[in-house]
């Protein structure tokens, strides 16, 4: 068995972000403990030599099972925006996932748990840019159900768990789908701008994030503390379409139709769809996407855990086209 300093355990490792934690750790020489679904693709942190548990963050003892002997746990698992899914399910694997994880550290003495949290507790912001004390004011299940995670896992550092939390921005980069499809419409020059592309978004590359989470997990000023991650620098839809259009050598988009239609049928679809379980063609989500600011400051993590995103929106956008391109998927 690996020395216990070295033993670190990531929930979510097949997932983006997770998986990609999983690597850079891998690297800098931790024995990596993924906890694991028998469903997931796990080729890649097989090579990586990552030892696996198979569980579930809904199952404790699976959880407790995985976080023995482990230093360090990096709870990254959570259930996304997915059709189909009842409250409950969302209420299981991040709230109840977060408790299971929680008490795994008290019983192992886990030396450091940092918990994934999301900008999105901030719901719909009216403060710009925002910063870790901004209201909350989430807007679906998901945020509420991760905003309640959140607060669950600060009342168990006000208790004396010895942890930390973090809230990305919008992540991206190499390995990355979630923005594949905006890539994709820009490439083929129908990217509409819904309300002019005013809207604000902030970009969180994967590499500065993965640094970032890792801090959270060893700086000592980390302990007990909420941080935003993201990167240096925010822009409005159209200036990052532009910028990614730029980086594809086709035009900027230009074509500004109005939201309100779109939202509309985006309501009336999901609610047609959701009483069979039905993947809606268009969600309420998709279209905030395009009218929603997202801005943040990372002033505090930078400050305190010496976190400095090194990853400029171009490049980090260069990078992902590069990736995409390499793996036949514009």
């Amino acid at each position: 068995m690996a020395d216990v300093k070295n033993r670190v355990l990531v929930t979510g490792a097949t997932g983006f972000t997770g998986g990609a934690l999983a690597k850079k750790l891998v690297e800098q020489g931790n024995h990596v403990v993924a906890l694991v679904r028998k469903t997931g693709n796990v080729s890649v942190l097989k090579e990586l030599g990552v030892e696996l548990v198979f569980g579930d963050i809904t199952d404790r003892k699976a959880v407790m099972s995985a976080a023995k002997n482990c230093h360090i746990i990096y709870h990254i698992a959570a259930v996304y925006r997915t059709a189909g899914h009842p409250d409950s399910y969302y209420e299981d694997v991040n709230i109840k996932g977060v408790k299971h994880v929680i008490d795994a550290a008290l019983e192992h003495s886990v030396g450091r748990t940092v918990h994934c949290s999301t900008i999105g507790v901030h719901g719909d912001v009216e403060e710009l840019p925002s910063n870790e004390d901004s209201p909350f004011n989430p807007g679906d299940i998901y945020q509420r159900t991760k905003l309640a995670g959140e607060e669950l896992f600060a009342a168990a550092m006000d208790d004396g768990l010895t942890g930390s939390i973090f809230r990305p921005g919008a992540i991206y980069g190499p390995g990355d789908l979630r923005l594949l499809k905006m890539f994709k419409q820009i490439k083929r020059g129908f990217f509409p701008l819904f309300g002019g592309g005013k809207n604000l978004y902030h970009l969180s590359y994967i590499d500065d994030l993965t640094d970032g989470i890792i801090l959270c997990a060893t700086h000592p000023a980390a302990i007990g503390q909420r941080f935003i991650l993201c990167s240096n620098e925010y822009s409005s839809m159209k200036d990052l379409s532009a910028t990614i259009a730029q980086e594809l050598g086709v035009k900027a988009p230009t074509f500004a139709p109005p939201v309100g239609p779109l939202m509309l049928a985006a309501k009336l679809c999901e609610a047609l769809c959701k009483p069979f379980g039905i993947e809606p063609p268009l969600h309420t989500r998709r279209v905030e996407f395009f009218v929603k600011s997202r801005a943040f400051d990372n002033s505090k993590a930078r400050s305190l855990i010496e976190f400095e995103p090194k990853i400029s929106t171009r490049e980090g956008v260069k990078r992902t086209i590069k990736w995409y391109e390499d793996n036949n998927l514009l």
